[in-house]
């Protein structure tokens, strides 16, 4: 079975959280996991879908992608191309799949990464649609937030945070922030 990253290196066993088989590069230190092998695995851990606001945490502050996450790589086991899903961590990185026969392709350093997100136990769960979406929204919201503070400072953008809140549980809270526009919709 040879890398998908680089044709002339033949994988070797490994294993990854101690008791997953893999087959480990030794010359890129990235790791395929085969569908055979992680399903029955999984199927021991704790089975729960992560909410994708676990990606927004400071995990992998010190990781660096390696050059081989940017480089296609074809399924040892049956030769297709890889499909993609970024993962946004501190640092983001794509982690690789076999739509034919399921397996994954971790580069060196992912799957720790993954760890310390608790998602190495649902990667199926990085290739929909559906989580790839809500992660944008939430990544869009700390954008936002972000701007938010540094336009009005620490301070101030704290009480428009709290006045927000308080605005969207209140069932009459679309006056107040009618209100708010009124006040600000004047002409320039």
């Amino acid at each position: 079975m040879q890398c998908p990253k680089d044709k002339n290196e033949t994988l070797v066993d490994g294993f990854l959280s101690g008791d997953l088989p893999v087959k480990h590069c030794v010359d890129c230190q990235g790791s395929w996991i085969s569908s055979t092998d992680y399903e029955p695995w999984r199927s021991q851990q704790r089975r729960q879908m992560i909410p994708p606001t676990y990606v927004t945490r400071e995990v992998g502050r010190d990781f660096i992608p390696p050059e081989t996450d940017m480089k296609a790589g074809l399924c040892p086991e049956c030769n297709r191309y890889l499909s993609r899903s970024k993962v946004m961590a501190k640092n983001p990185f794509y982690v690789e799949r076999c739509p034919s026969c399921g397996g994954f392709w971790c580069d060196r350093g992912e799957w720790e990464i993954l760890e310390e997100l608790e998602l190495h136990d649902s990667l199926e769960q990085i290739f929909s649609g559906e989580w790839q979406a809500r992660v944008r929204s939430i990544l869009q919201s700390e954008k936002e937030r972000d701007a938010t503070i540094d336009k009005l400072g620490p301070e101030v953008a704290e009480m428009v945070f709290q006045l927000a809140e308080v605005l969207e549980q209140h069932p009459n809270g679309d006056f107040g922030v009618a209100y708010l526009m009124r006040r600000f919709d004047k002409p320039q």
